[in-house]
């Protein structure tokens, strides 16, 4: 299955079993960015992220710590 920035969720998931030692309340946006870039099953282009969708990312990735 290839990620793509609009699916939040499933990218959430995979960066907490990625990087279960994070606090993703503290993450900055461009680690965010390089780490979603760096999963295996990402395969979407950097030129396609915004400040939005990392915002969301980072809001799925909060909750489902939670």
């Amino acid at each position: 299955m290839a990620l793509k920035w609009t699916e939040s969720l499933e990218i959430a998931i995979a960066l907490d079993e990625a990087h279960p030692e994070v606090d993703p309340k503290a993450v900055r946006f461009t680690d965010l960015m390089t780490w979603v870039l760096a999963l295996d099953d990402f395969n979407d282009g950097p030129e396609h992220c915004g400040e939005r969708i990392l915002e969301a990312i980072q809001m799925a990735w909060i909750e489902e710590r939670e």
